[in-house]
């Protein structure tokens, strides 16, 4: 069986900061930026991993949800405790020192994890936990 991970979902609430922080802090490429509405639904990958890719999106735009649950989810991310994504790369240092000069939310600084994982952690401008793993 090939199965690869294409598509991950991940909400945000402003466009603009959202794009400063994947394109302009993470470097990823921006693979698509849909408006309809007043949304923005926007694809943003890594250069050298073009079948792989994030879709950030508008967390009101689900018309199955209602508008208790939607208060909610705004409320959870907002907390910081609704989505989360671990990316991994092998300059954890580097990566660290160019979000954090970005300005981005740090959540925690590299570390040597108890389970065998150095890595560390920002929250996006929609509050996502991105965790960093250090590749070894």
């Amino acid at each position: 069986m090939d199965i690869v991970i294409h598509y991950a979902f991940l909400p945000h609430t402003d466009p603009d900061a959202t794009l400063a922080f994947y394109r302009d802090a993470l470097g990823f490429e921006v693979r698509n930026d849909v408006g309809y509405g007043g949304m923005r639904w926007i694809t943003v990958g890594p250069v050298n991993q073009p079948g792989t890719s994030i879709v950030l999106h508008p967390p009101a735009a689900d018309p199955g949800i209602t508008d208790d649950e939607r208060r909610t989810i705004l409320e959870l991310m907002a907390k910081g405790s609704y989505g989360a994504v671990t990316l991994a790369t092998k300059d954890l240092d580097g990566v660290f020192e160019r979000l954090q000069a970005g300005d981005a939310e740090v959540v925690q600084e590299p570390t040597e994890q108890p389970y065998g994982v150095r890595d560390c952690a920002f929250r996006d401008p929609a509050g996502n936990l991105i965790r960093i793993n250090e590749l070894r």
